[in-house]
């Protein structure tokens, strides 16, 4: 398993930047109030997630990119916090938060399946993992 050329061509990636995408949306009908307190901690928690996989993605090992997929994973639990949240307070219609929870499960699973990907190959050694010109389970199949 070796790194697509670029990080847009990530599955994880490209589903995380939907999420931020939806993520900005439903913050629009938050009330006014929370626009700049709840509001915002979400849409930067959403941003970071697809940001770190780029970031990690740039980096030139395996172990660099395993750490910057836990930071993203780690921001996506953040968001997932801070939805259940504005849905107990009452700030986020359930219909519209569960939407969100459920991007934020998918982007979870793959997040999950590509560390540990990764983890795997570390365990065996496998170094290809830097050559920009194979298949990768986390990428678009072609």
């Amino acid at each position: 398993m070796a790194r697509p050329k670029s990080y847009r061509d990530l599955i994880v990636w490209q589903k995380a930047m939907a999420m931020a995408r939806r993520a900005y949306s439903i913050i629009k009908t938050l009330p006014k109030r929370e626009a700049f307190g709840l509001g915002d901690q979400i849409r930067r928690a959403a941003v970071s997630i697809a940001s770190n996989v780029a970031e990690g993605h740039g980096r030139l090992s395996d172990l660099q990119f395993r750490h910057f997929l836990g930071q993203a994973r780690g921001s996506l639990f953040e968001m997932q916090t801070q939805l259940e949240l504005a849905i107990d307070l009452g700030y986020l219609e359930k219909k519209h938060g569960s939407e969100l929870m459920e991007d934020a499960s998918e982007v979870g699973r793959i997040l999950n399946g590509l560390l540990r990907a990764l983890k795997t190959r570390a365990a065996s050694g496998d170094v290809s993992c830097n050559s920009a010109n194979s298949a990768n389970p986390a990428s678009p199949a072609s």
